[in-house]
């Protein structure tokens, strides 16, 4: 959810009413817990794009007019690397985002792709605004990059350039495990050697791809993210019970060394999506259900309650109680609301 609320909040900087859009991609922002399945996250960026004419939501100072990421794709096709498609991706975007500034480059063994601002066009460091811009133009980025070489690329850290936002946890899944938050500039590094990849798309692959797009790069190269998936579903249908690393490698007719590497390839790691099954499971529950504290804890295969609890304060900076209690009293005043408006109509 911290996602879409960065995705909207150029609407609501230009005074659009973004209900009719979450209502047509069932998208509830009172349940501020729960996942949205990713096609619906994809829908709902098409709408915003097609509601404001703007491919950057109405985030930056100039929009990014309808069809530039076609153009975008179009301009990164034929190059003979990697590097050199990303160069050209960088060129196009300086066009259409003045405010933002792409840059590529080598340092040692390894590639930084650097995101710097030009303009001062956000409210502040942290303005949930300018967090999704870098966010979104990181992920556009990277998810295309992936595309045209036809595997995952994998970020070996990303530097953030504004505090911890409430939804970091989630990067792990979507650019690294190692995400740390300070500078002035974003700057993700990976590998040298990926930047000499072929581009292995032609045009009619493209046209393929294409349907559906912009808001199609939110689905983008979902295998590179295939282990993390089977391996947080083996998590999760067995418990209560807590497999270890060696059990979910059995299980997957891996050795322990081969899944630690291809977790790793993909930016996460076992306990990584350990933590993150047993949090989604636990903020679900405590959204949804009364189910009584220790119960969860026990379902979720805790040794003891309070074992669950420092984890769910490292997690929310709350205890269950206190988060249960806040979300139901942010319900009732939203039911409130919607009562009196009814009341005043």
């Amino acid at each position: 959810m911290g996602f879409v609320s960065g995705m909207l909040s150029g609407m609501h900087r230009h005074g659009h009413d973004p209900t009719p859009l979450l209502a047509a991609t069932g998208i509830s922002l009172a349940d501020a817990a729960s996942r949205i399945p990713v096609d619906r996250y994809a829908a709902l960026y098409n709408l915003i794009i097609a509601e404001l004419d703007d491919e950057a939501f109405g985030l930056l100072s100039r929009p990014m007019p309808t069809g530039s990421f076609e153009f975008l794709c179009r301009g990164m096709l034929g190059a003979a690397t990697l590097e050199e498609a990303l160069s050209r991706a960088s060129r196009f975007l300086r066009i259409v985002l003045p405010d933002l500034r792409i840059a590529v480059r080598r340092d040692g063994a390894r590639a930084e792709l650097e995101i710097a601002e030009t303009n001062a066009v956000f409210a502040g460091r942290d303005d949930p605004a300018r967090v999704f811009a870098l966010e979104w133009l990181l992920r556009l980025v990277h998810g295309v990059a992936c595309w045209f070489v036809g595997r995952g690329i994998a970020l070996d850290s990303v530097r953030f350039p504004y505090a911890r936002p409430a939804h970091a946890d989630d990067y792990a899944l979507v650019y690294t495990e190692r995400s740390s938050f300070e500078g002035d500039t974003l700057l993700a590094r990976f590998h040298d050697n990926l930047l000499e990849l072929p581009i292995r798309r032609d045009d009619a692959a493209l046209g393929r791809f294409l349907e559906g797009a912009p808001g199609r790069i939110s689905m983008l190269y979902r295998r590179d993210r295939e282990m993390v998936v089977r391996v947080r579903d083996l998590l999760r249908a067995a418990l209560p019970e807590n497999l270890s690393i060696e059990q979910v490698a059995q299980q997957l007719h891996l050795s322990t060394r081969t899944l630690h590497r291809r977790l790793e390839d993909e930016g996460s790691s076992f306990r990584l999506i350990k933590e993150a099954t047993r949090r989604d499971i636990a903020y679900a529950r405590l959204t949804k259900t009364a189910q009584p504290i220790a119960q969860l804890a026990a379902d979720l295969g805790y040794a003891d309650t309070s074992t669950f609890y420092r984890a769910f304060v490292a997690w929310s900076g709350q205890s269950p109680e206190q988060f249960r209690s806040q979300l139901a009293a942010r319900q009732g005043a939203m039911t409130g609301g919607k009562s009196a408006k009814r009341d005043n109509q």
